[in-house]
């Protein structure tokens, strides 16, 4: 029994891989563009559905409500601590310098020898004035005896009654010499380096005795300086000047000076000196303070930081420096009524850097926003932060 299998023809064998192939491609478009649908719903809700959401929550701030009571006006500035004298002690007469009577940076008192210059050449000096005055005055009381018995010239009497003041102001001009040899200090005050070590010659200034005629330049020995009491000079802008002018009138414009804990509390004096004019330069007026510096905290040249209270604001409404914003036209807060923010212009009475007193638009109880101002739309809701505010 033959069985014959019959032939497949040529045309379907070669049409069922390129219907295969066709199909295979077909499923990978419909693929690959699932595949982007997914992606770009996945995209969606990540970021644009959240951006949706959370446009639509209102944006959260911190609060913090308005309180009333009393606030200083300070003006902080620098002050510059200054000496009431600072002397050059110079020598009034020349000659070699002996000794120091003292120490750098002793403090001294007026009329205490601090350098001794050699005395021998003025102690001379005087003898001899002395004993010209002497034979001067034995003369003009004899001249003076023979006159009034006629014996001689009115002339030759007046002559000698001259010179014997001539020969008076000499010795005492020598004796003065003699005292100046030794250099005392003409104020209270501190001591700075010997510029001239014993054993040098000094130089007094010009015409300060006769002996000095020579020298044309005196020499500084040691500059000595007042630190007890010392002024504090201050300048302040003249905005101020109507609440200065107040003060002083009311005798109640003092000076505290920071003293960053070193004596333990602020240094503080009242302001006995207001400059008569306003520096056209720098548009500021100078006050100062004296302060009896017993403790030598103050030195002069040396820069501190100042406080000058020049008013006291009585129930005005405080605020946070926070809270106030700077606007293109004049300062505002925002306040929190209804879950909206609401702008406020204020006026700003004083602002110390850390707290503010405003004017009668804030009230006290009302909330102000001290954070998350830059989320805030006028007039929009917004969502108290508790957990900040607590934190707070």
């Amino acid at each position: 029994m033959n069985i014959q299998i019959p032939e497949a023809r040529s045309g379907e064998s070669r049409a069922l891989p390129a219907r295969m192939q066709q199909m295979s491609r077909r499923s990978w478009i419909i693929l690959g563009v699932a595949g982007m649908l997914i992606l770009g719903f996945v995209v969606y809700r990540v970021f644009f559905s959240g951006a949706e959401k959370s446009q639509r929550l209102p944006p959260p701030v911190v609060v913090q409500t308005v309180a009333q009571g009393d606030m200083p006006v300070i003006e902080h500035t620098l002050g510059t601590v200054i000496s009431n004298a600072t002397v050059q002690l110079t020598a009034r007469v020349q000659g070699q310098l002996l000794k120091a009577n003292f120490t750098e940076g002793q403090a001294v008192h007026a009329g205490q020898i601090l350098f001794q210059i050699d005395p021998g050449p003025y102690r001379a000096a005087l003898d001899s004035a002395l004993a010209t005055l002497s034979a001067a005055r034995t003369k003009a009381d004899r001249y003076a005896k023979l006159l009034a018995q006629k014996a001689i010239a009115p002339q030759d009497a007046d002559d000698a009654r001259a010179a014997y003041l001539a020969a008076q102001a000499a010795a005492e001009t020598a004796r003065l010499n003699l005292s100046y040899t030794s250099v005392r200090s003409p104020i209270d005050g501190k001591t700075g380096p010997i510029l001239i070590q014993p054993g040098n010659q000094v130089m007094a200034a010009a015409g300060t005795s006769s002996t000095a005629a020579a020298a044309t330049q005196s020499t500084v020995l040691v500059v000595i300086t007042q630190v007890e009491p010392v002024k504090i000079s201050l300048a302040l802008p003249q905005a101020d000047l109507p609440r200065i002018q107040a003060r002083l009138a009311a005798h109640d414009l003092t000076v505290a000076v920071d003293t960053h804990g070193t004596t333990g509390k602020a240094l503080t004096a009242p302001v006995d000196f207001v400059s008569n004019a306003v520096d056209d330069k720098t548009g500021t007026i100078e006050l100062r303070a004296t302060f009896p510096n017993q403790n030598g905290y103050l030195i002069p040249g040396q820069l501190v930081d100042v406080g000058v209270t020049l008013d006291n604001l009585k129930g005005v409404a405080v605020v946070p420096h926070e809270a106030v914003n700077i606007g293109p036209n004049s300062r505002y807060v925002y306040l929190v009524r209804d879950g909206k923010a609401v702008m406020v212009p204020v006026d700003v009475l004083h602002d110390d850097g850390m707290t503010a007193a405003l004017g009668t638009s804030v009230k006290p109880g009302d909330q102000v926003v001290v954070d998350g101002q830059l989320r805030v739309i006028p007039g929009k809701p917004v969502t108290i932060d508790r957990s900040a505010k607590s934190a707070r």
